[in-house]
């Protein structure tokens, strides 16, 4: 949820059921994030080995990227020849 700084006191009870949520609120100034309203343990909640996350490893059978570097070269040159 995103709310501007000077809604945030009329808002306040949204805010509150975000976070119950379990959800941040991203708060905004002039339409820039000036500062982030996290639930209690959110952080200790969302960490996690990455080899757990669902799209670890979903590309190991692709046979053009067993040479990772020529891949990523492969795309930067696709990207300079661009007119």
């Amino acid at each position: 949820m995103k709310v501007s700084l000077s809604t945030l006191s009329r808002r306040w009870p949204e805010v509150l059921r975000v976070l119950d949520r379990q959800q941040t609120v991203s708060i905004l100034y002039r339409g820039k994030q000036v500062g982030i309203l996290c639930p209690p343990n959110y952080r200790k909640a969302k960490a996690r080995p990455i080899q757990e996350h669902p799209a670890f490893g979903m590309w190991k059978d692709r046979k053009d990227m067993k040479d990772v570097e020529q891949f990523v070269r492969n795309l930067m040159k696709a990207r300079t020849n661009v007119v």
